[in-house]
């Protein structure tokens, strides 16, 4: 018989739990919508849509995104089963194993791949952002800083994780969430801002102008922001007050969130209803065809 005394804390077994069943079932939606995304990739949109110019880049996106997700979520999903069959008898019990995940290098990998593809999503973001307001510098400068800064940060997580160090006493994994937070904000601000400045315009150009496409394309913007905004959020606040237990249930299905939410945009892309360079740049022409309208209309009236 075992001569250990495990640690009890049901709480945090709970949430280790919970959180695995939680991201089962993100995970089915993150496959569930990749499927979608590729096929849509895939296809040519019906009644005539544009299908999107760079979709061989979008699909190579969603399958390393997609490939990278599943790695992290096997991990996980591994070790969980190594808390409660494998690894039973380890001293301290399951809550020990939970405390100290970083001490089995499958959670290494596991961070290692779930990091890695917050990148190229945070990277995907960036470009739509780039593109809508049409490559400017005060927009380009400041986002890939602070992009740059954020993979800068998550780095020295990473290096401080392979060390053994206790994932939620790194005090610098706070940081990088913090950054993502601030940068899916500023992303969804500035589309938000340029998409309402392009539909104002082209409401002045034509009167009767059919606005409900950039309607809709914000509320997506938005919608997908918020969502995952908020998961972060919590999770900021978890981590900051050393609340192990929904920090534990956050981190199991954060990679699932911010894929779900990016690839609702992959596939309005992919069937083209969504905004491309074209909408950043043409807005600038109607004004002037009107213009141009109006100046013939009281020429002839003088006439």
């Amino acid at each position: 018989m075992s001569s250990y005394t495990p640690q009890t804390d049901l709480s945090l077994e709970r949430s280790r739990l919970v959180g695995m069943m939680l991201g089962c079932v993100s995970y089915g939606v993150y496959l569930l919508l990749t499927v979608q995304a590729v096929t849509a990739l895939l296809q040519r949109p019906r009644h005539g849509q544009r299908i999107a110019n760079n979709r061989r880049t979008l699909l190579c996106y969603t399958l390393i995104t997609f490939t990278l997700g599943t790695i992290s979520f096997a991990c996980n999903t591994k070790y969980t089963e190594m808390i409660w069959i494998d690894l039973r008898d380890a001293p301290g019990g399951p809550v020990v194993l939970i405390r100290n995940v970083m001490h089995y290098r499958i959670n290494f990998v596991a961070i290692f791949c779930g990091y890695v593809t917050e990148w190229l999503m945070q990277a995907l973001l960036l470009y739509r952002c780039f593109v809508i307001w049409n490559w400017a510098r005060y927009v380009v400068i400041p986002m890939v800083a602070l992009y740059i800064a954020m993979i800068a940060v998550a780095i020295v997580v990473l290096v401080q994780a392979g060390s053994g160090a206790p994932f939620y006493n790194i005090s610098t994994a706070l940081a990088f969430l913090a950054f993502q937070v601030a940068q899916t904000i500023l992303y969804t601000i500035l589309v938000a801002k340029r998409l309402l400045s392009i539909r104002g315009q082209m409401k002045q150009a034509l009167v009767e102008y059919d606005s409900s496409t950039y309607d809709t394309i914000i509320l997506m913007v938005v919608e997908s922001a918020m969502a995952y905004s908020v998961f972060l959020i919590i999770f900021i606040v978890a981590f900051a007050v050393h609340s192990n237990s929904i920090s534990t249930l956050c981190f199991l299905s954060i990679n699932q969130i911010q894929g779900i939410t990016q690839l609702f945009i992959i596939i309005r892309v992919a069937r083209g209803r969504a905004v491309t360079h074209d909408w950043s740049t043409r807005v600038t022409a109607a004004p002037t065809d009107s213009s141009i309208r109006r100046d013939c209309v009281d020429r002839s009236r003088r006439n």
